[in-house]
């Protein structure tokens, strides 16, 4: 018997895009429809992009513009969240996947980009089987009390913050 599932990865350490991934990973082995909507990511070039084409059963679409902490004006990611979120709604309530990740959803919410409470709701309404991962920092505390399994990833070191190490290919990218 299948129940879907709503998870929440949070927290301030690194992972939590990376297992979300590793969940669509699995779920393509099982033959599982896979959506993954990335609502920061903007048009950078990333690995994950390559790796989906091989899997005939994982959809990923980029719906953010890039860095929102790092902008004055969120006109327009505002915008782009709104679209972003009618997608994304769309694609849970379809029940067409069986499996929808909203990677960085968590940002958009805690940026004011997009109002938790409908979200929550929607997401609540999901047809039975659709499970849903949402990921990204400050996850908001109506979405965790939804939630059936919250991880929350911790820093306790990490190579750029402590080291000065920048980001490498294949393991941030």
């Amino acid at each position: 018997m299948s129940k879907g599932l709503l998870l929440v990865f949070t927290g301030d350490g690194k992972g939590k895009t990376t297992a979300a991934l590793g969940t669509a990973l699995r779920a393509a082995g099982h033959g599982m429809n896979v959506l993954i909507l990335q609502f920061i990511k903007g048009s950078w070039h990333y690995g994950e992009l390559d790796a989906v084409k091989r899997l005939e059963t994982v959809t990923l679409r980029t719906l953010g513009s890039g860095f929102t902490w790092q902008k004055e004006n969120l006109d327009e990611d505002r915008r782009l969240a709104r679209e972003g979120w009618r997608q994304a709604r769309e694609a849970v309530l379809s029940g067409r996947y069986d499996l929808v990740i909203l990677d960085e959803l968590n940002i958009a919410l805690s940026y004011g980009l997009l109002e938790t409470e409908p979200v929550v709701q929607s997401l609540q309404r999901r047809p039975e089987h659709v499970h849903v991962i949402v990921t990204g920092r400050n996850a908001p505390e109506a979405l965790v009390a939804a939630a059936d399994t919250v991880t929350e990833m911790t820093a306790v070191k990490h190579h750029f913050r402590d080291q000065k190490i920048p980001a490498q290919k294949g393991i941030e990218f």
